[in-house]
This record gives structure tokens, sequence and C-alpha cells, in this order.
């Protein structure tokens, strides 16, 4: 696993420990990444999110776009007609389908 993100898992284990993370020290720890301020304010917004409204529709989640839902619908409720944008995803979905015809 990447070690910033190992960082960040060990210093907020949770969303509730995310959503309420000091700016300073997730800024700090993302820093390395480029786009800190951003990812920080997403991170946090998506983690109260998440406590919120849960899981139910992960598109009412702050920063899902069209990648992370179609991932979430294929991974993680294991649908099979999604018809991804994104090449590893299109690429994936193929392969699937060439399993499924192989059996």
């Amino acid at each position: 696993m990447d070690p910033i993100i190992e960082e960040i898992f060990e210093k907020f284990p949770n969303p509730e420990s995310m959503m309420v993370a000091d700016d300073s020290v997730l800024v700090k720890m993302l820093k390395p990444l480029g786009f800190y301020n951003r990812r920080a304010k997403s991170l946090k917004r998506f983690s109260e999110d998440y406590v919120k409204k849960g899981t139910g529709d992960v598109n009412l989640l702050y920063g899902i776009g069209k990648y992370a839902s179609d991932s979430w619908s294929i991974f993680q409720e294991g649908k099979k007609d999604v018809v991804p944008e994104d090449k590893e995803l299109k690429w994936y979905m193929e392969t699937v389908k060439d399993e499924k015809h192989d059996l």
C-alpha cells in the first residue's frame, strides 16, 4: 500500500475521525500528492456524507463521479450491465463478458 495512504488511514481510521480531522494535519499529509487543500476538503466532506447518508445510493456522496459510481456498481453491487467510459473499467467488463462465454 502507498505510504501516504497508510499514514492517513492510521491517523484517521474511520469516516467519523476523517470528517473532524484537523485541516492543517490533513493538508500536511496530503501535500506530496498535490492539490492538497482540495483533497483535504473532499475527504472530509465525503466522510461527512458517508456518515450522514450511508451507502444506500453512493451517487449522493460528495465527490462521486462516473468512475466511482461505475466502480461501486461493478465491484460492490456485482452489476454486469454497467457501461463505463473509463478504459480500465471497459477492459474489465469485456474480460468478464469473455470469461462468461468461455464457460
